[in-house]
């Protein structure tokens, strides 16, 4: 068979390499396996369950749950039956989720536990026209999704081929909403060719087959996890869902990936944690750690000397093998999206024998239009690689990328207005990001257009490519650098507390509070320093003149980051109005 729609994957698996252990989560402790027979089973009911509580082609039912078997194998259910799919953040807030509803005209809703059916019921309060909430656990006083399958019998299924059959590649197989920075959410629409052309694309590049585990805790709502979760089952790859968040590195080390996905953000992390351990250390075992953080630093996949390389050797032997370990000690390759990557993150995972493959992509675009492959010849550090197959990609005039292709979006759900602004008559998608290409082949991100301002002098700033140099400090958690309209560019900081606590144990400054810490001359000094150092990179009208210190970090619950943890400029310049106007008095 062929796969030609996002529920082909699970058949396709099932008739060339079928698993014992295609989907995989914890339950009460254990991992609880599912084989590809059995998940078929649960998606065959689902959609004759579907069926029998009147859904029909092209009615909308959405999906408000953490990564978990049940979220694909609903998201499979729902297609089968023609209907589409909209997959929501479950960290949105009331208000979205009630626009999303109405917007999409939702029949439907699938919710993982008690905390988001209220939720959720608390937002189609006063909306008519939903059938029903169902939730994946045991929720008192709410419908369990296993009503829907108890109602059905795989004898019936005879029901469900005609309805399969009639379902076209061009068919709108999900609407995913995006947050944006401002404004109300826009709802993308894909068909099921915009996502398997995506799959066929990618799949050369991701070096994975039925012999590999995947762990998967980036959230499915995103068509990028959902689009590599298509692909490991495509060819075969075992799906472990990370219990949380939160329990990531014991699920790592339980699972031991051979694969998974990330941001940045989460890279950040594991990397400031092992710099922090690394701080702890004493005498000759704190020397060779920084000896080797310093020589992975230095790593360029392109250029590396015979020397380099023995050192290099040894330490992977004494020093790397440590973070290798503590990622399951199979990874083959980590793919990393959804926001630019820090080069000095590549550099030092990369020397580590991690191979970061960074990539780049939209929500309207299936989403990977490049990205850097698994081999070291084709991988740049700083860019995000060479396109993928059947992707086209041009630069405007204005540096803007454009691109064409059968991964772009079919337009944004009930605003054509939108659509055009964005497709141009030549099938182009505008993706708002500036950029280039190096040595003819390799496409570096430099910014967003919509992000770029002018100072008082004429002069154009990339706050993006300041910000992500910024937070290369070990003691900067977060920046946003402003100045529009100003004679020079400014900067909002987030400390790195961590980091700023290593830093002031180091150099035996007593810590009180990060209020009062922000403030601490000493401090204060330390960060002039950090951002002069930085400063040496930029023209010199790119240069921060001046910074303010900020005691709280920006999250998605204060709404000043998207779900997918962009920063809502305008939403924090407003927050710290003051304090930016502060800066130029």
């Amino acid at each position: 068979m062929e796969i030609k729609r996002v529920f082909d994957v699970l058949p396709y698996q099932l008739q060339h390499f079928p698993q014992d252990d295609c989907m995989v989560a914890k339950i009460e402790g254990r991992w609880e396996k599912q084989s590809t027979q059995e998940v078929i089973n649960t998606v065959n009911l689902l959609s004759l369950g579907l069926l029998k509580a009147g859904i029909k082609k092209n009615d909308k039912i959405a999906i408000v749950a953490m990564n978990r078997p049940e979220w694909l194998i609903a998201d499979q259910g729902i297609q089968q039956v023609g209907a589409v799919s909209v997959p929501m953040y479950p960290t949105i807030t009331v208000e979205d989720y009630r626009y999303i509803f109405r917007e999409a005209e939702v029949k439907m809703i699938f919710v993982s536990g008690s905390a988001l059916y209220n939720k959720v019921m608390a937002a189609t309060a006063d909306i008519e026209g939903i059938q029903e909430v169902y939730t994946f656990d045991e929720v008192p006083g709410a419908r369990h999704w296993r009503e829907l399958l108890d109602q059905s019998d795989l004898k019936d299924i005879s029901q469900l081929e005609p309805i399969k059959a009639a379902i076209d590649p061009e068919d709108l197989f999900t609407i995913i909403y995006t947050s944006g920075t401002t404004g109300n959410p826009k709802g993308v629409m894909l068909t099921h060719h915009n996502l398997i052309s995506n799959v066929r694309s990618c799949q050369p590049y991701v070096p994975v087959d039925n012999t590999h585990r995947a762990l998967s805790f980036l959230p499915l709502c995103h068509i990028y996890e959902r689009m590599l979760t298509a692909l490991y089952i495509s060819v075969g790859v075992s799906i472990y869902f990370a219990e949380g968040m939160e329990t990531i590195a014991d699920n790592l080390k339980e699972v031991k990936p051979h694969v998974f996905s990330t941001v940045p953000r989460l890279l950040e992390k594991v990397y400031d944690k092992i710099v922090s351990k690394g701080m702890d250390l004493t005498g000759v075992k704190r020397g060779l750690f920084f000896w080797a953080l310093n020589l992975g630093l230095q790593y360029d996949n392109q250029n590396r000397t015979p020397w380099y390389n023995a050192q290099l050797a040894l330490a992977n032997k004494l020093i790397f093998n440590k973070w290798r370990e503590a990622l399951g000690g199979n990874v083959i390759a980590i793919v990393s999206g959804g926001a630019a990557l820090q080069p000095r993150l590549a550099r030092v995972f990369w020397a580590a024998q991690i191979r970061v493959m960074e990539g780049y992509g939209l929500t309207e675009t299936s989403p990977v239009i490049a990205v850097n492959r698994h081999n070291p010849d084709e991988n740049v550090i700083g860019t995000v690689g060479p396109l993928v197959d059947d992707v086209e990609v041009k630069i405007a005039p204005d540096g803007e990328i454009l691109t064409r292709g059968p991964h772009v979006m079919k337009g944004y759900y009930n605003r054509p207005d939108l659509t055009a602004e964005v497709i141009d008559p030549e099938g182009y998608f505008h993706t708002g990001d500036i950029g280039e290409f190096v040595h003819g082949k390799y496409l570096k991100i430099t910014d967003r257009k919509k992000e770029m301002f002018k100072t008082s002098g004429g002069k154009y700033i990339a706050p993006q490519m300041i910000e992500n140099k910024l937070k290369e400090s070990l003691v900067i958690e977060q920046a946003m650098v402003v100045g529009e309209g100003q004679k020079f560019p400014s900067a909002l900081i987030v400390p790195s507390f961590t980091g700023l606590q290593d830093w002031c144990k180091l150099h035996n400054i007593e810590y009180t509070t990060n209020t009062e810490m922000i403030e601490h001359p000493e401090v204060l000094n330390k960060y002039k320093k950090e951002i002069a150092k930085f400063n040496e990179q930029f023209a010199q009208w790119e240069q921060i003149k001046k910074f303010k210190l900020v005691p709280n970090g920006w999250t998605v619950e204060s709404g000043e980051l998207t779900p997918s943890l962009k920063l809502k400029r305008k939403i924090i310049y407003n927050n710290y109005r003051d304090l930016i106007e502060g800066l130029y008095k």
